[in-house]
């Protein structure tokens, strides 16, 4: 098989929640158990760092790798879901795994492959953690799919956890409180390993402590030490804060090539974590925490986020699809300068559009439309529900006519919208 034919088995043979949702999910680590023993548990040839949480968790993945990439280590990256690429999910200092070593891991182990009947999700995890020890990486940075406890990369143990926030998604696996949800994030947390959360949060705070108390682990809660109050906007585009911890500032000037507003959220999060690595044997000096986050989409290659595709008119897409991200989302729209505001808007079929399509801004002209995936909501559909909470616009069959009419109709001063969905932007960066 060539890489293609390789990609389309992959997708039609195992089972991946990316494109079919529940029937994807496994609720235990048997199939990922089994894979590691195959592998000859390869997770232990590499030093890691664990990323949970229901936002961020991405950026700062993509932040932390940047930051280790330029302090001299050889750093594997591991994430999810792929924008364009596969290969996006897997990379090793910003270098995306090869495609001959997907098709030779598959053609080799596909056998086993069949015999175990992995999820697509667990069997990715194998391939990058027997990728990162074959290169004989430094570090892997790793990004937990969904939940924690039972998420397949669960199986390490790493230098250092995090979880960046809790917030209500993948309600119908994670459970539907904040306390439930945590619950499952808090499954990273390993015997005698700090763990860092970056948001304070009522609901959680206790969640966190007692499990970190139950594993002997030293926690530490990132915006208790660090903040943030302003971002300024750099003539070469990017952000400029200062960085202030304990009321001192302990970072002037940092430049943050990544533009969301709730990057600041997450930058507390990397600053912590860095502390930690640092206690932990690290040697990350100043120089490079600059560098790393001034290269952030130069080193790793992150797409999505609040991502400008184009001037004139302005066009954005960013990631965010869920309640909380889309909160984000809302209030940086309404700090950018625009004529009119028009939003392509696509979302999947399990998430609660309810509560999104209820916060989202009215005065906007809509282009519903549907990402090429089993698990997207029709676009007749999602403008009928739109219509209850009085957002007004057409349906589009798909992502390139919806944004086709949006900019046919969109003056040079106005801004255009992307989003509602990975999927939605998947198809237009």
């Amino acid at each position: 098989m060539n890489y293609q034919e390789t990609l389309k088995w992959l997708f039609n043979q195992l089972p991946m929640y990316q494109r079919q949702g529940k029937a994807a999910y496994k609720a235990n680590l048997n199939n990922t158990l089994k894979l590691d023993k195959y592998f000859d548990h390869p997770h232990i040839k590499f030093r890691s760092i664990h990323i949970a949480g229901t936002n961020g968790k991405g950026s700062v993945s993509h932040m932390l790798a940047s930051v280790l990439q330029e302090a001299g280590y050889k750093v594997g990256l591991y994430t999810s879901p792929h924008l364009k690429d596969f290969r996006e999910r897997i990379k090793i200092n910003g270098e995306m795994i090869s495609e001959n070593f997907v098709v030779d891991f598959v053609h080799e182990h596909q056998k086993k492959f069949q015999e175990i009947k992995p999820s697509f999700f667990e069997m990715t995890v194998a391939m990058a953690f027997d990728y990162f020890a074959k290169q004989n990486i430094d570090v892997a940075v790793i990004e937990v799919g969904m939940g924690g406890r039972l998420d397949s990369t669960n199986i390490i143990k790493p230098e250092l956890s995090l979880i960046t926030n809790i917030s209500l998604d993948h309600t119908a696996f994670l459970g539907n409180s904040l306390k439930k949800i945590a619950l499952e994030k808090a499954g990273i947390i390993k015997e005698n390993i700090p763990v860092i959360i970056g948001e304070t949060q009522d609901e959680t705070e206790k969640v966190f402590i007692d499990k970190a108390k139950e594993k002997n682990a030293e926690i530490y809660f990132a915006d208790q030490y660090y903040k943030i109050d302003y971002a300024m906007l750099s003539i070469d585009q990017k952000q400029v804060v200062n960085v202030e911890k304990n009321d001192e500032i302990v970072y002037k000037d940092i430049n943050l090539d990544l533009l969301g507003n709730y990057q600041m959220k997450n930058l507390v999060t990397v600053f912590s974590a860095i502390d930690s690595l640092n206690k932990g044997g690290f040697n990350i000096d100043k120089k490079y925490i600059y560098s790393g986050l001034k290269n952030v989409t130069i080193n790793t290659g992150l797409m999505g986020r609040w991502q400008i595709l184009d001037n004139n008119p302005t066009i954005v897409c960013d990631t965010a699809h869920n309640l909380e991200g889309i909160r984000y989302i809302i209030n940086q729209i309404n700090q950018t300068p625009y004529k009119d505001l028009h939003i392509v808007f696509g979302m999947v079929d399990d998430k609660n559009t309810d509560n999104i399509l209820s916060i989202l801004p009215k005065q906007a002209k809509y282009y519903f439309t549907k990402a090429s995936i089993p698990r997207a909501l029709d676009q007749k559909l999602l403008k009928n529900k739109a219509e209850k909470y009085e957002l007004n616009g057409e349906s589009y069959e798909n992502i390139i006519l919806a944004l086709t009419e949006a900019k046919k109709n969109a003056e040079s001063n106005d801004l255009i919208f992307i989003g509602g969905s990975t999927f939605v932007v998947a198809e237009v960066v």
